[in-house]
């Protein structure tokens, strides 16, 4: 059973203010930068394009790590893709710095 509900698609600027106003999210998780990246950034989502982020935790735990899958996924209403530095393939690696957009925490 998928326990996300779809909704409407979310622009670049719909995403980054999301971020913003639900800050706490990210002190929850100890989240010290996110960055969306993906088919949101170039604007080519479609209506079940997941959101892809790359984040950098001050604590980098499993609990903080699936609670900010889980939460994220929940405040968007989409999957949720959330990758580490650490686990991000050195072949996609420059495509994603490219086009990257920061949100400090």
């Amino acid at each position: 059973m998928n326990r996300i509900k779809t909704r409407k698609e979310l622009t670049e600027k719909e995403i980054m203010n999301l971020l913003k106003q639900n800050r706490e999210i990210l002190k929850k998780y100890k989240v010290k930068k996110i960055g969306l990246f993906g088919s949101h950034v170039r604007g080519s989502q479609k209506p079940h394009s997941d959101v892809d982020f790359l984040v950098e935790f001050k604590e980098p735990t499993f609990d903080n790590f699936m609670g900010l899958v889980f939460d994220l996924e929940g405040l968007f209403g989409k999957k949720v893709e959330l990758i580490t530095n650490g686990s991000l393939s050195p072949y996609i690696q420059p495509y994603v710095e490219k086009e990257v957009r920061w949100y400090e925490a």
